[in-house]
């Protein structure tokens, strides 16, 4: 058994416009986080957060690392933690998920792996509360998830290698909790119909490369037009990033970064940047864009150490 564990775990985008709560895809932009066993809890962060997220056994990295030890029924031992943050904060993309993908994936190493991933899977969603982010933050990829009786099912989509995600990330936050009060709690079967074709054409166009189709299968009407309320500059970020040559745009998560699928032979990545964080800037919303790919893998070892 291993004294420390490091690990790497992606940021992840969810909903991907029509497949709210069911799709999901991790990112070329990584987490690090090394966990070992210490006398008493010990939490180090480096990075987003570092000024004000918890650093003692409150901290959701170290919680979801303790529900490992319970899991494997070690009882009374303390970790030492250290995380370095690149995933922005409340923008998104993932941060709580790559947090207890991260942390979960790493002490099941420490420990020599005695859970499967599928459990893994099942803990991560049991602690998030919806599996649409923890799924790629584990897995890597793309992927389809669904949840039947507690039971998480989550099923992987392969991606064409030429994708690439153009990452508007604002300087504001949205509240995921803020963002899904603004849902209502029922929808017509319109629009139900609206997102379940879009969201299967977006499936095969991603899945096949036909990337013709983005534009109309990254269409929404069951969380972004209500999210427009609180989050005003969106259609216009979107409209700019179309204009660019974007194949599609999307709120990614509960917000507030806005994703746009380019590919790598067309070239438009960072006019498709500028453009958005132009029109952002110009309607008073400030913020970087980031050119990423998919992340081929989810959360993955780096390093052991046995001093």
């Amino acid at each position: 058994m291993s004294n420390s564990i490091t690990v790497t775990v992606p940021a992840t985008t969810a909903n991907l416009g029509p497949g709210f709560d069911c799709l999901g895809i991790a990112l070329s932009l990584w987490n690090t986080i090394k966990v070992g066993f210490s006398l008493s809890p010990k939490i180090i962060i480096h990075g987003e957060g570092e000024n004000f997220l918890p650093t003692d056994s409150n901290n959701l990295m170290y919680k979801a690392a303790e529900q490992i030890l319970n899991e494997a029924g070690i009882k009374g031992q303390s970790l030492s933690l250290e995380a370095w943050l690149e995933i922005p904060l409340s923008r998104g993309l993932g941060s709580s998920s790559a947090a207890i993908a991260g942390s979960i994936y790493a002490v099941n190493a420490l420990l020599n792996y005695p859970l499967s991933p599928h459990r893994l899977l099942q803990i991560a969603t049991e602690i998030e509360g919806h599996p649409d982010n923890v799924a790629p933050a584990l897995m890597g990829g793309m992927s389809i998830v669904v949840s039947e009786q507690g039971q998480v099912h989550a099923v992987p989509v392969q991606l064409p290698s030429n994708l690439q995600c153009v990452a508007y990330i604002p300087d504001t936050p949205m509240s995921t909790s803020d963002a899904r009060s603004v849902l209502e709690p029922n929808v017509s079967r319109s629009d139900a119909v609206f997102n379940i074709g879009r969201t299967a054409l977006l499936v095969a166009a991603l899945s096949q490369g036909n990337f013709e189709y983005l534009k109309v299968a990254t269409q929404d009407r069951l969380h972004q037009p209500q999210r427009q309320k609180i989050f005003r500059q969106m259609k216009v970020i979107f409209d700019h990033a179309i204009a660019a040559g974007a194949n599609g745009a999307f709120l990614s998560g509960a917000g507030s970064t806005i994703i746009a699928f380019t590919t790598k032979e067309e070239h438009r990545a960072f006019t498709i940047g500028y453009e958005m964080a132009d029109a952002a800037d110009k309607s008073g919303l400030t913020g970087t864009f980031k050119v990423l790919t998919p992340a081929a893998h989810g959360a993955k070892l780096l390093s052991t150490s046995e001093e």
